[in-house]
Parts: structure tokens; C-alpha cells; sequence
């Protein structure tokens, strides 16, 4: 927690503490709908991603997936050999760097994809409506917002 704190009926009156919570309910409503696909949070995150770099014609190596969806390049690396071995992606050698590996996401794969991601959208406008409706934003407002966030340098960045 950070700054002045006041102390409310519920804790904290910190935008720390309560982004806290509020991540915490989101993770765990996440994790409910993709269990029925057999997709961990990260899982789901980097096979999305690949996903959507693939539509687009890329065929990222591990280190371009891994900036693409802000995860940990050895994490990466861990949880792209597990969806490998659930059949969702491909590794292929790159040919200008026999060292990379290139992904690209299977049939059953894209299959997956695609409806995990109908069911992570519809629990996302379902937990952030509220939010949107008390500030009396639209959805890509607070998505705008959000991104904000997550790309500022720092806490001095103006």
C-alpha cells in the first residue's frame, strides 16, 4: 500500500490495497472459467497470444511471445512446453537461428483458443461493468486506462 491511508468500513482507503483485491477476484474468476478447458491463467494467456500473432501472420519465437503477453522468457518457455505436449502448439525450428524455436499454434489449438477467449471476454465485461458504470466509462476507456498503466516507466513517470 502506498500514500495517505484512511481507514474505511472495509480497510484501507488505498487504490493499492483494493486493486489488490479486486486482481485477486478477477484471477479467481478466471481460473473458474478456464478450468473447463484445462487452461491455467498463463496457459491461456500465452496460447491467446500466440494465437493472435499467428492470425496476423507472425510465427513468434518464445522470447516474441513472451513480450507480447508480458510474461517471464523461462516461465515462457515452461508453460509453451506444456501446451506443446497438450498438442495446442507446434515449436519448429527457426531457420535463421537454429537455437529459437517458432510457434505455431495447431488446429485443436486455435479451436481452444478461440473459445476460451469468448468465455475470458464475457467474464471480463461481467467483473468490470461496475467499475465502467461508477466512473461512467465505456469499456475501452478503462481498457485505455488500464493500459496506461501497465506500460508507465515508473512510479516518477509523469
Amino acid at each position: 500500500m502506498s500514500g495517505t491511508q484512511t481507514a474505511g468500513a472495509d480497510g484501507p482507503d488505498s487504490a493499492g490495497f483494493w486493486l489488490w483485491h479486486a486482481t485477486m477476484r478477477w484471477q479467481r474468476e478466471i481460473a473458474a472459467a478456464l478450468a473447463p478447458f484445462d487452461l491455467t491463467h498463463a496457459q491461456f494467456v500465452l496460447l491467446a497470444c500466440a494465437w493472435w500473432l499467428n492470425e496476423r501472420g507472425e510465427v513468434p519465437n518464445q522470447q516474441e511471445l513472451a513480450r507480447q503477453a508480458g510474461t517471464d522468457v523461462k516461465m515462457t518457455s515452461q508453460l509453451v512446453r506444456k501446451l506443446e505436449a497438450k498438442g495446442l502448439l507446434d515449436r519448429e525450428t527457426d531457420p535463421q537461428d537454429t537455437r529459437a524455436r517458432r510457434l505455431r499454434i495447431t488446429a485443436r489449438g486455435t479451436e481452444l483458443a478461440r473459445s476460451a477467449v469468448v468465455e475470458v471476454e464475457r467474464v471480463d465485461a461481467a467483473f468490470f461493468r461496475p467499475a465502467e458504470r461508477a466512473a461512467g466509462l465505456d469499456e475501452r476507456t478503462l481498457g485505455s486506462l488500464l493500459r496506461h498503466l501497465a506500460q508507465a516507466d515508473g512510479p516518477d513517470t509523469p
